[in-house]
């Protein structure tokens, strides 16, 4: 497609994405909110583990939305929010570059600073630092419940680095403050298991098993980000431990699989993205660049085996199907960080030409999953809508930016 034709097809999608998002004030349901039924909390089957476990995957695996009949409200969900105010920082950049083609500036720091507050509002009560979880109760494959609010790393690794971006556009030192104090989530909160030379951090406060690799390097991630404002060291340190235990677990092609239990072995696109991010802003915050030969093999690694020529992503490295919303979200806004956006922007642009013509709604909102059967095209705020602003608030910052003379 000719460069000027994407570029409108690019600026009307995510123009009707934007108007959908805000139209609904950023709420929404999720894959795993099945347990916020009216209905299911009127029965006793909700005291039932695996009862619990059915419902959710029922609602999760159904390409039709019950939610509505189930009486399942449209909720804000902490992580989908972050990612809405991280879209919403990189559209004041481009509008302090001077093209206002998603707003004004002034239009735009009135959402940053709305949004701001909503996040803020959502903190999970009670721990050492501030974090975030879910709306909705969730029951895990190993059969223990995570209750809504129970704060996770990766939630809380999404809102801290949306609302540290907030700050570099606002100067609100209070909420600096607010969003440092989830270093002492990460260290005091989660527990860390030792792994060969390095430390592995829990997925969350009731997950005894620390074996998810991307989980422990987002808890690296936050705490690069207090090192880079604290300059606290046992933080870097501490991060350092983390990046070195998920280096060592990377394997020789490049990949990484998801965690250490047996159930947890595959390879998928969007948390190979997670991992290579994670890595990056701990070089950027500390300015300790040795991990930079895991991240040249693991990027060749997740560009070759994660997207067609025709810019059709794939969800696992060794099959397609279900083609799911975050692979090509996430690899937009990990080849941003990267650095490598330009000279990759051929691919990225076929990602997302291909991503529009096959997984938006007129309306505006993106499908969850494509899959060989009947596919789920409800629109998932956090997991579908929320991923897709972010990643195409970036793209057209990375491709406007050099329109108006940066």
């Amino acid at each position: 497609m000719e460069d000027s034709k994407l570029k409108y097809k690019v600026d009307s999608s995510f123009l009707k994405l934007k108007t959908y998002c805000e139209t609904e004030n950023f709420k929404g349901w999720d894959p795993y909110d099945g347990l916020n039924s009216k209905i299911f909390q009127a029965l006793p089957l909700k005291h039932w583990d695996l009862a619990r476990l059915a419902w959710i995957q029922g609602f999760k695996r159904s390409p039709i939305n019950f939610r509505k009949l189930l009486l399942v409200p449209k909720e804000h969900n902490a992580k989908g929010v972050a990612l809405f105010l991280l879209g919403y920082c990189r559209l004041y950049r481009l509008a302090e570059k001077g093209c206002e083609d998603f707003g004004t500036k002034e239009e735009i720091l009135k959402q940053i600073n709305d949004i701001t507050g909503l996040l803020l509002s959502l903190k999970s009560q009670g721990y050492s630092g501030s974090a975030w979880g879910y709306n909705f109760d969730w029951q895990a494959r190993r059969l223990f419940l995570f209750q809504k609010h129970t704060p996770t790393v990766v939630a809380t690794c999404f809102c801290v680095e949306a609302l540290l971006e907030s700050y570099e556009i606002t100067k609100n030192e209070a909420v600096l403050k607010d969003t440092l104090s989830a270093a002492d989530f990460v260290l005091k909160d989660l527990s860390r298991t030792p792994h060969g030379n390095g430390i592995i951090f829990s997925y969350s406060i009731k997950d005894g098993n620390n074996t998810v690799i991307n989980a422990s390097l987002l808890g690296a991630k936050i705490l690069s980000y207090s090192y880079k404002y604290t300059k606290n060291k046992e933080h870097a340190n501490m991060a350092k431990q983390a990046i070195t235990a998920a280096c060592e677990l990377q394997e020789e092609d490049g990949s990484w699989i998801y965690g250490l239990l047996p159930v947890q072995s595959w390879k998928d696109s969007f948390h190979t993205g997670f991992n290579l991010d994670a890595i990056e802003t701990y070089q950027q915050n500390t300015q300790d660049y040795s991990f930079q030969k895991h991240i040249k093999k693991g990027t060749e690694y997740y560009l070759e085996h994660f997207f067609e020529d025709n810019g059709m992503p794939k969800y696992y490295h060794n099959k397609t199907y279900p083609i799911d919303i975050h692979c090509p979200a996430q690899v937009i806004v990990t080849l941003s960080k990267l650095g490598i956006f330009k000279k990759h922007e051929t691919l990225l642009s076929k990602v997302l030409d291909w991503t529009i013509e096959n997984m938006q709604h007129k309306k505006g909102y993106f499908y969850y999953q494509l899959k060989r059967g009947m596919s789920s095209k409800i629109p998932y705020m956090r997991w579908s809508n929320a991923f897709m602003f972010n990643a195409m608030a970036h793209y057209v910052l990375e491709t406007k930016s050099v329109e108006h003379g940066s």
